[in-house]
């Protein structure tokens, strides 16, 4: 296996883009409840059920849902390509815990 040293430097420097990106997904999803008031607020229709129906089909929220697609899939691609380096620093570590306990059998 590889150093192990290349997958901790790729967990520090990835780890604050993972941030952002959890950062922005979870703003667009506050933000998604504000716009929906803010839609429904301009519906011309005096209805709850009307207001909350336009809001839905008004293009800025739909561009929205699009915003918070694409920042869920950052966001796991991030949070994986992470998780994938942590298991490479355990399989190295599982690899020199065998490499010793097989010194130790043949000594």
């Amino acid at each position: 296996m590889s150093d192990p040293n290349k997958a901790i430097d790729y967990m520090i420097l990835n780890g604050k883009f993972y941030a952002q990106a959890k950062a922005n997904r979870i703003y667009l999803e506050e933000y998604r409840k504000s716009l929906k008031a803010i839609l429904m607020q301009k519906s011309l229709d005096g209805t709850l059920g009307g207001q909350e129906r336009d809001a839905y089909a008004h293009a800025d929220y739909s561009a929205l849902l699009q915003g918070l697609k694409e920042a869920v899939e950052i966001e796991e691609t991030y949070r994986w390509n992470l998780i994938a380096a942590q298991a490479r620093v355990e399989v190295w570590r599982t690899e020199q815990a065998t490499a010793r306990a097989e010194n130790r059998a043949t000594m």
